[in-house]
């Protein structure tokens, strides 16, 4: 007899709306599923920057807990926040089709603000970081909380905008108009990209939710997550990394930022498909071999402080 696959996922809208969307796909499979919807420590703790949790994998955390207790069979969540390592006993089941892996700036009045001293909003060291390089003389505040509680942040604060994932704000259908592409500033590891975690010893969940693998993703979020497995990022460094295919080649981007953005270590590189799994690794290594390992340390040191 099949069972119920219970899926678990986080409860803001974000995380339901992509639940229900694994839902759909495998109800359309034949196969009988129930949400289970928990509350995560990094939806709760609103008032430090995530790197002051010490706590890798912030937002995936809970819902680890909650398969291995059995509470929950498989679990959903955007790619960028898994750490790159998961816990033993848990293995990545599935990756569906990326959507838009591009950053967004929502911002507020005109767009006269580029030439000023403004303030832009983001949570994430990698968007600060990449933000100051390109604009040393404005200012960067944290942000955090869910998509919605970070719009409504945005606009009780006097700053001139905030950075967000556009996938995420596509996917709730709360994008303003009044937002621009930032085209180039490289995404998180595997930003756009939706995962889902089941129990290694699990064979039935992980036959039914690997149909739902779109391949060419998992090739690309696999180069991704290497690169900054091998710079030791976890999820807090300013480290940006995509991947395409195109045809049977590769085309990856990746960088390392110093935390005030002064400095940047990038890379440009293309390989054969058939080479995927030891490339992104190999761009890393390139990284640390021309001052990327110097700049982690001091990163480290610093965020100590």
């Amino acid at each position: 007899m099949n069972k119920v696959i219970r899926i678990g996922t986080r409860d803001s809208q974000l995380a339901l709306w992509q639940a229900h969307t694994v839902e759909k796909k495998l109800n359309d499979l034949g196969v009988e599923t129930e949400i289970v919807a928990v509350k995560a420590t990094g939806d709760l703790i609103l008032d430090k920057p995530l790197y002051e949790l010490g706590i890798t994998g912030i937002f995936t955390k809970t819902l680890d807990m909650a398969m291995i207790n059995g509470q929950v069979d498989i679990a959903v969540h955007s790619m960028k926040d898994v750490p790159t390592a998961l816990p033993i006993g848990i293995v990545q089941a599935a990756v569906l089709e990326r959507a838009s892996e591009k950053d967004i700036l929502v911002y507020k009045g005109n767009q006269d603000f580029y030439t000023e001293i403004a303030t832009i909003a983001s949570g994430s060291l990698r968007r600060q970081a990449q933000w100051l390089h390109r604009y040393p003389h404005h200012q960067v505040v944290d942000l955090r909380g869910n998509v919605n509680t970070r719009l409504q942040k945005l606009a009780d604060n006097d700053w001139n905008g905030a950075i967000f994932a556009s996938a995420g704000l596509d996917r709730i259908g709360v994008k303003p108009d009044n937002h621009i592409d930032l085209d180039w500033m490289l995404p998180a590891p595997a930003q756009g990209a939706m995962v889902i975690v089941a129990m290694a010893n699990d064979d039935f969940c992980r036959e039914a939710v690997g149909k739902l693998n779109h391949f060419e993703t998992e090739i690309c979020t696999h180069i991704e997550r290497d690169f900054l497995r091998t710079l030791e990022g976890g999820c807090t460094a300013p480290i940006g990394a995509f991947a395409e295919i195109f045809e049977n080649e590769i085309r990856f981007e990746g960088a390392l930022l110093s935390l005030n953005g002064q400095e940047k270590l990038a890379i440009e590189k293309t390989s054969e498909t058939t080479h995927y799994q030891t490339f992104g690794r190999d761009c890393a290594q390139t990284i640390l071999k021309n001052g990327g390992e110097d700049l982690m340390a001091r990163i480290k040191s610093e965020m100590k402080k």
